[in-house]
């Protein structure tokens, strides 16, 4: 496999630390409110990074943080009354349950800062021990000069960054690219832990740095997230990290790209922010995890209705060729496969190697997309007129192997037929062995409206959704 390296600007094959695993870190999300449909890209993207690793046969360490504190937390805990923890756990719970909508799977690890607070001080006091951090009246800060790899990973040039860097009041630092590791408390309602510096809380990125030494080691495999956390935090993580640990800290970094909405950038200011929950209430959440892998992660994908009506067509194509497989499996003829269906199943691992090829070219989802398509093309060729069970079951089989590395069809949807379309269709299938063909082809347009196609098929009647 092949990774684009955002380090090294290039592509590169993949080659782990652990011959057959990969540790992979990935930053999460902030728990102070819902988590928007800029945020799910990575969790989607780099979810199906780890379920096709885990497919081409790796064993898999996938770490994910909870930022659960925050100067955003500690507000949102003043304007509704609460403590700061009372938020990030409410906030944790809605994010697992927007997580789950999307088929994102738990991390094997979801460290929370709050119960770092032991090893993020021990890293700080590394730091300071080493010459490479300062304490100033119980803050603490990195000085940022004295890793001299520091803009390696956004490729900025220090003495750039220094002419537009400022000192924010009530800040004591020695230079204005110094970044804090602690701080200090500086209201009595603030969350606060004991230091040796004083009571005070960590700063954002040590956080990181911490859970990722604890949990899969001082060099990790792969650390990935949104592009916007390539400068300053994942900069400054490497900073911080490669003075404590004096090795690497990641070997491979991987950014998605940025999503706009309506070909304009997300902002509350300008109405066009949506949280992943407010989408849930129009789409579901499949429809939304094959929106955002129907483009190559590095690019920038645009949201809009149109293209999500048409994720949903043509996720709806996939889900069709489910449930006729499903309805072959139970009605299809029993025995042997046919001469041709036997031919069509040969050509299944055609189309599981183009999977595998686009895939292993830096996680091309979009053409693992095409390649799922052309398999249920050759499938439904097979199966136009009917088919055998075995046949059904054969090309069950490879699409769900597939699709289930996408994180796609793994949703069982309602059928839907309540008492009253089951009546229009029983009525329908009366209308025509009485050959009373206009009052059959009113109830399909009737069907038709409601986005239901009714197929006769040698085995009943299938319910087709569009």
């Amino acid at each position: 496999m092949k990774v684009y390296n955002t380090l090294t600007r290039r592509r590169e094959d993949l080659r782990t630390i652990e011959e057959g695993k990969v540790r992979i870190y990935v930053c999460g999300p902030t728990v102070y409110n819902y988590f928007h449909i800029g945020n799910a890209r990575p969790f989607v993207v780099f979810d199906t990074l780890r379920k096709y690793l885990q497919y081409r046969g790796y064993d898999v360490k996938f770490v994910q943080n909870f930022t659960d504190v925050d100067d955003k937390i500690i507000n949102k805990a003043r304007e509704e009354g609460v403590t700061a923890p009372e938020i990030s756990e409410k906030y944790i719970e809605e994010y697992y349950r927007d997580a789950a909508a999307l088929n994102v799977t738990k991390a094997d690890v979801h460290p929370k800062v709050s119960e770092h607070i032991p090893e993020i001080i021990a890293f700080v006091q590394t730091l300071i021990d080493k010459g490479y951090a300062y304490e100033r009246n119980g803050d603490v800060y990195f000085s940022t000069r004295k890793f001299k790899g520091y803009g390696k990973l956004s490729k900025k040039d220090i003495d750039e960054l220094e002419s537009g860097a400022r000192i924010a009041i009530n800040e004591d630092k020695d230079d204005p690219l110094d970044f804090a590791l602690w701080k200090a408390r500086k209201e009595p309602d603030e969350i606060a832990w004991e230091s040796p510096w004083g009571m005070g809380r960590p700063g954002w990125h040590i956080e990181c740095s911490a859970m990722a030494k604890k949990h899969l080691g001082d060099t990790i495999d792969i650390h990935a997230g949104g592009q916007d956390l390539q400068f300053p935090h994942h900069e400054n993580e490497i900073a911080q990290s490669e003075c404590c640990n004096g090795v690497p800290f990641a070997n491979y970094w991987m950014h998605n790209g940025y999503i706009t909405i309506d070909n304009e950038k997300m902002s509350k200011s300008k109405g066009n922010f949506f949280t992943v929950r407010d989408i849930l209430q129009e789409y579901d959440g499949e429809v939304m995890r094959f929106f955002l892998l129907s483009g190559h992660y590095r690019n920038p994908i645009n949201f809009s209705d149109q293209l999500m009506a048409q994720a949903k067509s043509s996720l709806e194509r996939m889900r069709n060729a489910k449930r006729n497989l499903q309805h072959l499996m139970e009605h299809g003829a029993d025995g042997e496969m046919t001469e041709g269906e036997a031919k069509a199943t040969e050509s299944f691992d055609q189309y599981r190697q183009e999977f595998i090829r686009a895939m292993d070219d830096d996680l091309n989802t979009a053409d693992g997309i095409s390649a799922v398509f052309e398999l249920i093309t050759v499938i439904n060729t097979a199966a136009a007129g009917g088919a055998t069970k075995a046949f059904a079951k054969a090309a069950m089989d490879v699409l769900m192997e597939l699709t289930s590395v996408l994180g796609l069809l793994q949703q069982d949807q309602e059928e839907g037929v309540d008492s009253e379309l089951q009546a229009l269709i029983d009525e329908r299938q009366e209308a025509r062995k009485a050959k009373n063909w206009a009052r059959a082809d009113e109830i399909r347009d009737l069907l038709k409206a409601r986005g239901i196609t009714l197929k006769d098929t040698p085995q009943g009647v299938q319910i087709v959704r569009e």
